[in-house]
């Protein structure tokens, strides 16, 4: 389900009239109120004013460091100065949810760059589509060595930008996403090499 839906539901919600059907309607509404509220907090831009998704970046930051025993980014004194330090790396930082068909929730400025996508729409694209469709059973062969063992280090593949723009990255680290209770929560990968076809 998308925003433009969610709000749909909402809408539709307001207008209805206590009818026989509201008490299945309103569980209905109360399932899509938890994935509307889901949806906006991801699809937030990140900015001090969200601390730039301090929360979700911690969880990256945490993995990474439990996972591959080094920290991401050197010498951060808060979780929100490394937030916004994160946001701004030159290094490309992303992530995806755990549905079937994994969708970015996170990337930061430079990834968006590459990428060529703002955040909204980069926050809607299911993590497959950035992989040519020729590369994209090499990308699912990569995600499963990566939920089997964790992380891997040193990835290659190509990567392709809404434009149409080729790319290939290097010495990519892919690892899985754990919130602070160890929970998986999807996968996040980062890389400070690429170079455009």
């Amino acid at each position: 389900m998308n925003l433009n839906a969610a709000l749909t539901v909402i809408s539709e919600f307001q207008v209805m009239d206590n009818n026989s059907s509201f008490k299945a309607y309103s569980r209905r509404y109360a399932l899509n109120a938890v994935i509307f509220q889901t949806l906006w907090i991801c699809m937030n831009y990140p900015t001090e004013e969200n601390n730039y998704l301090a929360e979700h970046v911690i969880d990256i930051r945490n993995s990474y460091r439990q996972l591959l025993l080094e920290d991401l980014l050197p010498n951060m004194q808060s979780d929100e100065q490394f937030a916004r330090q994160l946001f701004h790396a030159p290094i490309a930082v992303v992530s995806h949810d755990t549905a079937s068909d994994p969708v970015f929730n996170y990337a930061n400025l430079k990834a968006l760059e590459l990428f060529e996508l703002n955040w909204e729409d980069f926050t809607a694209l299911p993590s497959r589509l950035s992989a040519e469709p020729v590369n994209q059973a090499e990308r699912e062969r990569l995600l499963a060595e990566v939920t089997e063992n964790d992380h891997i280090n040193h990835y290659e593949g190509v990567r392709i930008s809404s434009t149409g723009k080729r790319f290939l990255i290097r010495n990519a680290v892919v690892w899985n996403l754990l919130d602070s209770n160890q929970r998986y929560k999807g996968q996040a990968a980062c890389f400070a090499h690429w170079v455009f076809f």
